[in-house]
Formats: structure tokens, sequence, C-alpha cells
């Protein structure tokens, strides 16, 4: 077969690592592609903005099978324009149209979505600027930590957290009225605060039936101790340790069966990967958010644990076949340290260059790295992602920060604590 993956970061680099390994895969491409997808596959200098040059190419390099990485364009609609081109007929696709994409487009749509289907969430209001001090008297009334999410997509940063009421009403306006976050921040949701530890979990669905993948604990804030901003994701682990079997039965009966029957119910066509960000509150597992896609740096850690020919159980999804699969994991555990750029998630530079030593123990999953002039660069936020395997958390963690002085750049940082509180670790 030949697949054709869009996106361009460490999540799209593991997608390809994986499916390569299957011996149904031919060729593999992915557009646009990294420094190191250009290893292992071949990058296609393609705008995922542009759909017709996206169907172009699908018909030019034969694809078989388009796993579409990124949630960008799934919300807006990729997959319901290839869809209608009857070309493309026999195009298998791993990614939802646009309306199932929603859930993680819209926070009001998936918060509304979740009331509908009475699955555990946490409690919100929507504002815009035209009801901004209906917004203040709800602070008011609400005990702190205040919580406040963007509506739209935000690459993953659209999330402010903070103890200070003042400070909360600040953010409310810099959101609303500075437009902090663009269009992503035209509405804003306030949202009661949920004390526990957070988790993902995240499935493959045929829009009839699942198969659940591991679970995983990813790390947001930009510095050690979760201080400071969010990111896209700091690091990553694979399994987590409280997510005992009775606390998955709990996820599984509360959340993603009332999920994904409410997407049947409400005839939303849903074919791809669903990805629930979970909090543990004493045990009972309620939804942060919906996403249309795997995560990243999650799919560091998840895809690695996976046994099963993963391109396998793509194609059975694809094809709505996934009743007849198993799905197998692997015995290790996985962690993730993703290095960023000096500045990120705020201003960083691009362009410095990359030298890699030779880190045996670990995986090297790149995210924003390119070729220049014929040397491995500095290309975004996120640089790139080691995960390391072993037979426990505390080995694979060790594996990882026993490598990071193998990868350097100017301005290399990142975070020293990745999995600790899961471990006993730096105790």
């Amino acid at each position: 077969m030949n697949i054709l993956i869009l996106g361009s970061g460490g999540r799209e680099h593991t997608l390809a690592w994986k499916i390569k390994q299957s011996p149904k895969c031919e060729k593999i491409f992915v557009a646009p592609g990294n420094g190191g997808t250009g290893k292992i596959a071949q990058n296609l200098d393609l705008d995922l903005k542009d759909f017709d040059v996206v169907s172009e190419s699908i018909k030019v390099n034969k694809i078989d099978l388009l796993v579409i990485g990124p949630e960008e364009p799934l919300v807006n609609g990729i997959v319901d324009f290839l869809t209608k081109d009857k070309a493309l007929s026999d195009l298998k696709i791993i990614g939802p149209k646009s309306k199932g994409a929603m859930l993680e487009g819209s926070k009001e749509f998936s918060k509304d979505f979740m009331n509908r289907h009475k699955i555990p969430t946490a409690k919100a209001k929507v504002i815009t600027v035209d009801n901004l001090e209906e917004g203040d008297r709800f602070l008011d009334r609400m005990n702190p930590p205040f919580v406040l999410k963007a509506d739209g997509l935000a690459g993953g940063k659209g999330v402010i957290i903070t103890e200070e009421l003042q400070e909360a009403k600040k953010a409310l306006r810099d959101l609303l009225v500075n437009k902090k976050f663009g269009k992503a921040s035209e509405r804003v949701l306030i949202e009661e605060f949920l004390k526990g530890i957070e988790v993902s979990f995240f499935v493959l669905t045929d829009g009839k039936d699942y198969r659940i993948l591991p679970e995983a604990k990813d790390y947001k804030r930009i510095f050690d101790n979760d201080k400071g901003p969010n990111t896209g994701g700091m690091g990553a682990v694979s399994p987590v340790v409280f997510a005992d079997r009775s606390f998955k039965e709990r996820v599984s009966q509360k959340i993603i069966k009332p999920t994904i029957q409410g997407l049947k119910d409400e005839k939303i066509d849903y074919c791809g990967f669903l990805f629930f960000g979970l909090i543990n509150v004493g045990g009972e597992p309620y939804v942060i958010e919906y996403n249309a896609r795997m995560g990243d740096p999650e799919t560091q850690v998840v895809l690695p644990r996976i046994k099963s020919d993963f391109l396998e159980l793509l194609v059975a999804t694809a094809d709505g076949n996934l009743v007849d699969t198993d799905i197998e994991y692997e015995r290790f555990s996985a962690a993730t340290v993703v290095l960023v750029s000096r500045g990120y998630p705020e201003f960083y530079e691009k362009g410095h260059e990359i030298s890699i030593g030779d880190p045996k123990m670990v995986l090297t999953f790149h995210a924003g790295t390119t070729i220049k002039e014929g040397k491995l660069v500095t290309n975004g936020g996120r640089v790139l992602a080691l995960t390391g395997l072993g037979k426990n958390l505390a080995e694979s963690i060790g594996k990882c920060y026993s490598c990071v002085d193998e990868v350097n750049w100017e301005g290399k940082k990142f975070r020293s604590d990745i999995g600790f509180d899961l471990t006993n670790l730096g105790q």
C-alpha cells in the first residue's frame, strides 16, 4: 500500500515510523514532513490549506491510505472535500469529517455534546465580548482556581488557569477584547476547576466499533513542577500507574461508550482517532477536552507500545471492520522528553544547526526540524522528542535523560522532571 501522512510534527514522524514497520507498507509519504521524516519517507512540499493540491498529490502518488495528523485540516473539512471527489472513491481515510472534528474545533460544541449525553465534565459558561460583565459576575461566584478556555483551536495553548480573580478578569479581556488567539478566542468558556490528576485515553473508531490504545500522561507547562504557560506538550509517559483496571472500566463505561453512542445517535460520521483528555477526581474520570486526532507528544509513547500491525488496524478502521480486529500492547513502558527552542512557547528563533550524537538508548522523533543547505536546523518551538523504552517508567525516563546531551543546538531547553510525579525519581 501507498500511504500519505499529513503533518510536520513529532506525531507524524512517529506515525510514519510505526506504519513503515508493516509488511503491507510499500511507499510512505509525509506532507510537508520535517528533517526526520525525510529519512524514512518521501516528504511532499504541500500546503495543507490547499485541498486541491492535496487531492492532486493523492492521485499522482496513487495513495491508498491517507492519515491526517493535525487538527486544523480536519476542522476545515478536508475529509468532506476529498470524499466528494468521485476519482478518490477508493481512498481510505483516517480522520473525521468536519462535524466530528468540531469535538475539538469548538469547546462550546464539545461541552454541549457531553451535557446532552450525560458524559462527566466540568460545569462551564460561554462568554463573548457582548456579555463580558456577565463573565465577571460568573467569576465572582466561583472559587479559585479560575479556568478560561478559548473556544477554538489554539495549538494546545488556549487554556489559562489562575488563582487570582482580577488576573482571571484581565485574562478574559485579553482573550475576547485583545483577541489573544484571534478567531479562536472570540468565544471563551469559563470552566469549573476540577482538582485531580490528568490522563489521556485514545481510541481508533470506525464509527461503529472502537479499539482502545495505550493511555498516556502528558506535561503541558513549560517549566519543571508544572510552572509557567501551557505549551503543546513537553513530554509524556505510558502506561499511567493510577489508570488501573477499575479506573479504565469507569472510563470505558462512563465516557468512551456514551461518546461513541452519542456520535451514532447524532448521525455524526466519525472515522479515525478520538482523544479523551481526562482528569481523575478521586477515582472518577471527567472529560477536560476531546481531540479529533492523536496527541503530540503522547503519540511518541503510545505507538511504540502497540504490538499489533498498526497499518492493519488503520485499514480495518477505514474499511469499517474494526469489529474483526484485536489489539495487543507491548509490556514495556515508554517515556518521551521534548527538546524545545529557547523562548518557546512565546517568541523563539529558527535556523540553528542541530548536532545529534549517538543516542542509541532512545528513539529520536523530529518535530520542528528541516534541512537547509544540507544541514539539519531548528524550524519550530518543539524541535525533537527523545523516547525511551524500559521495563518500567523509571528505566524509560532514565534513558531519555541520559541522552539529552547527545542532541544540541543554540538555545536548547527541556523539562527535567517528566514522569517524576509517577515514580520515586527526584525524591
